[in-house]
């Protein structure tokens, strides 16, 4: 099912897919799975061809220790590529082992993967994983309320401040000297 409007009057040339899923594997540790796929209209590249052209599918599975959310595993799977050699950058991407995905996680996989140390596509894949994992933190800190017991708005002031220091001037609403982070700073319940 697509997320962008019906299309059937339009000319398609290409879509690109992305999927992220964040699982809890443990009370530190989150499993990590992505994928990216490239498709290509019937008959655009295979004359008569009546099915899409799958030209790119990297897959990506990373664990993530928290609460730094440093990787601690990384597997690079190039299930689909246009020429027998995309997959040999694939084992290089076990240097994202010891990098968090906090900020400048972006900037690191450019240093260490732009350009020709790298895959355009898996890189990002990452771009795209890297939000749903800092997103996952606040499934977890839900979590830990609930079993706890204790209101999901609840709490102290130095977990405030870290939840705000990890959100801080990542976009117009965490601006830090904005009316949202002043609410949570007041203790204020953010609604949803």
């Amino acid at each position: 099912m697509s997320l962008l409007p019906p299309d059937e009057d339009l000319d398609l040339l290409h879509t690109r897919n992305y999927e992220v899923r964040v699982y809890q594997h443990s009370d530190d540790e989150l499993l990590v799975r992505g994928a990216v796929s490239d498709l290509k209209p019937p008959g655009l590249y295979v004359k008569d061809d009546a099915a899409p052209l799958e030209m790119h599918q990297m897959q990506i599975e990373l664990r993530v220790a928290l609460p730094k959310l440093t990787i601690t595993a990384a597997q690079v799977l190039f299930e689909t590529h246009p020429h027998s050699s995309c997959p040999r950058i694939a084992d290089d991407y076990t240097r994202l082992v010891g990098i968090s995905i906090a900020r400048g996680f972006n900037h690191k996989v450019r240093d260490l993967f732009g350009g020709p140390r790298g895959c355009t596509h898996t890189n990002a894949l990452l771009q795209a994983i890297a939000p749903a994992v800092v997103q996952s933190t606040w499934s977890v800190s839900i979590r830990k309320a609930r079993s706890a017991d204790a209101p999901l708005g609840a709490a102290t002031q130095p977990e405030r401040e870290r939840r705000i220091g990890a959100n801080a001037n990542t976009c117009h609403i965490w601006d830090e000297e904005g009316e949202h982070v002043a609410a949570l700073r007041r203790g204020e319940r953010s609604g949803y």
